[in-house]
């Protein structure tokens, strides 16, 4: 049925809830719809690209979050004094927060994104497990939260280690313990709670099995007012350390056609179930056996949707802004047919070899690699400076290719390409992954990079009798052997001018 709110109504100016590369994403959306933007920016952000770009900018507060891009009352006062239509939350800051959607609706603005009640329902880990449980999508074996101490014990006898405990209001890797062996657990609980209740003001907790060896496999949703729910296919996002995805791939090289269709149906089935509306991601776990349970749905834009998008041709954000005028979205199921591979790597402000310590300063000097198949979202450039104040991400770098081998050759190229300097970045983690033999015969899982992936050590092939992964890396390796020796020719000849040569030197030795 179609909201009488939304049904065909005019969006032709949109305000952008938010900062850097996703604020410029959402602006050229709209610019390529012809739709007017209106940015709005905190004292440490009155130089960026989102502010420049925009037909219209604002302030509205400090650098802290809390005092700008979280002032929700703000936002609001801004797009109505601008005469904006719509509010675009982006992803992170308010982008799921229910009351926000909410206050929007009531605001008479509309919003780019999922209804109230789908983000409430989603939002809570229980409530998302119980609602998709009852719609027949499968959940990883567990208890409820509320419970006392001595029903939990009863219950992790029944469902065995190794189990997590998990804070039932709270995310972010907070409130979370591994239990390995059954005589820890009441330890595990007590802290658990207080980390819980200190984090979230809410000391819930509950239990569940502790899938080893697991991958992280999402699936974008579409849906629209129409009662239209689609699946644009899977992002594989397992190269991840603390919970923080750093390379996601599409499609997956670890699922077959028909654990495909079958995880993509039941992610349509779980987004149904909370009645959903836009674009959001339902992610899964799945086991070495290849057995797959409901995690959580994001029911926002997602930072690895450029990788979709380049497999299947579809813009995601403007079907959000399509779906949320109340129009029938785009593409449909039956013409959703990914092609090729594509490949994204998160660019942070990070030095990988100190533990991944956070980086802030200006970009005195930046080069974006460019060509066929390559593609770089950024709201950088050169003189921006990096604040401690936001998250570390500055770029994501997606590459695409007919095949993964493909998509890998052209991430290295363009690795090599990209250009920072003024700080540490992680790019050097990311060529160091593109050479992996585990990364190249896809045998990796959430844990990967945390306790089988070093910075400093070189890594060798995980099975000497594997011939599928020796064949794979030895055609990357010969390949990489042939761009070598044309590099050699070309040094020897002597060809390239000497600024070229110094630039070709600081990379060899950076």
């Amino acid at each position: 049925m179609v909201s009488k709110q939304t049904e065909q109504t005019k969006i032709k100016k949109v305000l952008v809830a938010n900062r850097g590369e996703i604020a410029v994403r959402i602006i050229r959306a709209c610019r390529d719809l012809g739709i007017q933007t209106v940015a709005v920016f905190s004292e440490a952000d009155r130089a960026s690209l989102h502010v420049r770009y925009a037909d219209e900018a604002y302030l509205i507060g400090g650098p802290l979050p809390r005092e700008s891009y979280l002032r929700m009352d703000k936002l609001i006062e801004v797009a109505r004094s601008a005469g904006a239509d719509a509010i675009h939350p982006g992803y992170g800051f308010l982008a799921e927060r229910e009351d926000f959607s909410e206050a929007v609706t009531e605001a008479g603005l509309i919003f780019i994104g999922p209804p109230p009640h789908s983000i409430a329902v989603m939002g809570d880990k229980m409530a998302a497990r119980e609602t998709v449980k009852k719609a027949g999508v499968p959940v990883i074996p567990g208890t409820e939260p509320g419970m006392s101490d001595d029903d939990i014990l009863a219950a992790a006898h029944h469902i065995g280690v190794p189990l997590l405990v998990k804070a039932a209001g709270g995310g972010g890797g907070k409130g979370i313990r591994e239990v390995r062996n059954l005589d820890d657990l009441p330890g595990a609980l007590r802290i658990a709670r207080q980390e819980a209740e200190n984090a979230f003001g809410d000391g819930r907790v509950y239990l569940e099995k502790l899938v080893e060896g697991a991958r992280h496999i999402e699936f974008q949703i579409l849906a629209d007012l129409h009662g239209n729910t689609i699946h644009l296919g899977e992002r594989e996002c397992s190269i991840q350390r603390r919970h923080q995805k750093l390379v996601e791939e599409a499609p997956s090289s670890f699922l077959d056609p028909e654990m495909r269709r079958l995880m993509g149906s039941m992610a349509v089935r779980a987004a149904q179930a909370v009645h959903f509306v836009n674009a959001g991601t339902i992610e899964f776990l799945v086991d070495k056996d290849k057995n797959f349970y409901f995690l959580e749905m994001n029911t926002r834009l997602q930072v690895e949707h450029p990788i979709t998008e380049l497999v299947t041709g579809i813009d995601i954000v403007k079907e959000q802004i399509r779906i949320a005028r109340g129009r029938r979205m785009g593409p449909t199921q039956s013409i959703v047919e990914p092609k090729g591979w594509a490949i994204e790597c998160r660019i942070n402000a990070e030095d990988p070899y100190n533990n991944f310590m956070p980086s802030t300063g200006k970009v005195t000097a930046l080069n974006i690699p460019t060509g066929p198949g390559v593609r770089v979202d950024s709201g950088m450039y050169s003189g921006f400076e990096i604040t401690p104040y936001y998250d570390s991400l500055i770029a994501k770098l997606i590459c695409w290719g007919e095949d993964r081998a493909e998509a890998i050759l052209r991430m290295r190229r363009a690795l090599d390409e990209f250009t920072i300097m003024g700080l540490k970045h992680n790019i050097p983690f990311h060529q160091n992954l593109m050479n992996s033999f585990s990364f190249l015969a896809g045998m990796f899982d959430t844990k990967f990079v945390e306790e089988r992936f070093s910075m400093t050590t070189y890594e060798t092939p995980p099975n000497e009798s594997d011939l599928e992964t020796a064949a794979i890396a030895a055609t990357l390796f010969a390949h990489r052997m042939r761009q070598l020796a044309t590099q050699v020719v070309t040094r020897g000849s002597r060809d390239a001018s000497n600024w070229k040569w110094v630039g070709r030197w600081e990379r060899m030795h950076r």
